[in-house]
């Protein structure tokens, strides 16, 4: 479903929009604008799972008794695994 929606830009936003319709990668301002907020729902959900994956891994430490915690170093790093999702995702 298409939903027509009234929205105005900077003059450096529009130049923007408008040379890359010009340049051929975008059909139109509107799908310039749809791109935008695509990635901003991408990089939303990224973070979300990123925060996700931090707070699992922080309550689960949290529930080991003291006795039983590791000293943190490079091999038993409970970030890594959220450090490395980051750091493939693309630009």
């Amino acid at each position: 479903m298409t939903v027509k929606s009234t929205v105005s830009f900077t003059d450096k936003h529009h130049e923007f929009a408008s040379r890359k319709v010009e340049e051929g990668s975008f059909a139109s301002v509107s799908s310039v604008i749809a791109a935008g907020i695509e990635q901003l729902m991408k990089d939303e959900a990224e973070r979300e799972a990123a925060l996700e994956a931090m707070k699992v891994t922080i309550q689960r430490r949290m529930a080991t008794p003291a006795e039983e915690w590791l000293e943190l170093n490079s091999e038993n790093d409970p970030f890594s695994k959220a450090e490395d999702y980051l750091s493939k995702r693309e630009p």
